[in-house]
C-alpha cells in the first residue's frame, strides 16, 4: 500500500454514547474525508425519528460533506425508516401502527454499498437503542457485520458511558475501528483529557485498536477537514 493510501470496509455503523454527541457531526465529516481523498462515500441515517417525510441528519451529512443529493437519497435508499415522534425507534414506531423494518435498512444499506466505496450508516442513538422489541442496534449490526465507529466526547458522565458502550461491542463480537470524540462538547478541558485518557485505555484493555480522533469546533459553512487516517488506514 502506498504511503497515505486509505484501506476502508465497505460498511461502517457510526453510533454514540448518548444522545446528542455528535454522530452526525463526525458521519459528514468522515464523508468530507473521504471525498477530500476520492474516495466515493456515501451517508445512510438507518432510522430517523422525530422528522416527517426527511431527515434533517442527512441533510447535515450533505452539507458538511461538501457533497449534493445523491439518487439515492430521492429513492428513499438513505434514510429507508422515518418516524414523527423523537424517541428510540421502537417507540416512534409503535406510535405509528408499524414496526422497524429492519430488512428493508439491510437492503438500502446493501444497495448502497454495490454503488459506493464506503457507506457509513449513522444510527439512532447508541448501540443499546431497541430498534425492535428484541433486537437493539447493536444486535443488528453484528448481524450485518458492520464495524462500529463509536462517537464521545469530555462532558460529566461520558466515561461511563463509553465504556459501557465499548463493553456492549464487545459482548456482541463487534469489532471497534476507533473513536471520533468531539472536543467542542466538552465543558472542560480537563474533563477531555481525562475522557480521551480513560477511553484510550479501555479500547487497549478489550482488544481494539487505541485509536481515537477528536474533532474541533464546528460551524458547518465553514466545516473542518478532520485527518480519519488512523480509523480509516
Amino acid at each position: 500500500m502506498d504511503e497515505g493510501e486509505v484501506k476502508v470496509e465497505k460498511e461502517y455503523l457510526v453510533s454514540g454514547i448518548d444522545t446528542g454527541i455528535g454522530k452526525t457531526v463526525a458521519t459528514g465529516l468522515m464523508a468530507r474525508y473521504f471525498a477530500g481523498r476520492g474516495i466515493d462515500a456515501i451517508t445512510v441515517k438507518m432510522v430517523q425519528t422525530g422528522n416527517d417525510g426527511f431527515s434533517e441528519d442527512l441533510a447535515a451529512h450533505r452539507a458538511l460533506s461538501g457533497h449534493g443529493r445523491f439518487p439515492e437519497d430521492a429513492e428513499g435508499l438513505t434514510a429507508p425508516q422515518i418516524f414523527k415522534f423523537p424517541s428510540s425507534p421502537l417507540l416512534a414506531a409503535g406510535l405509528e401502527g408499524k414496526t422497524v423494518d429492519l430488512d428493508r435498512i439491510a437492503e438500502a444499506v446493501r444497495i448502497c454499498s454495490s454503488r459506493h466505496d464506503v457507506t457509513l450508516v449513522e444510527s439512532a442513538g447508541g448501540l443499546d437503542v431497541p430498534l425492535t422489541a428484541d433486537i437493539l442496534t447493536a444486535d443488528f449490526a453484528a448481524g450485518q457485520g458492520w464495524p462500529v465507529i463509536l462517537v464521545t466526547c469530555g462532558r460529566l458522565g461520558a466515561i461511563n458511558h463509553a465504556l459501557l458502550s465499548l463493553d456492549a461491542a464487545k459482548l456482541r463480537g463487534l469489532n471497534v475501528a476507533g473513536v471520533v470524540h468531539n472536543t467542542y462538547l466538552s465543558p472542560d478541558p480537563r474533563l477531555d483529557a481525562d475522557a480521551r485518557d480513560a477511553i484510550l485505555r479501555y479500547l487497549e484493555r478489550l482488544g481494539y485498536p487505541p485509536v481515537l480522533v477528536p474533532i474541533p469546533g464546528i460551524d458547518v459553512s465553514s466545516a473542518p477537514d478532520v485527518d480519519f487516517s488512523e480509523i480509516f488506514a
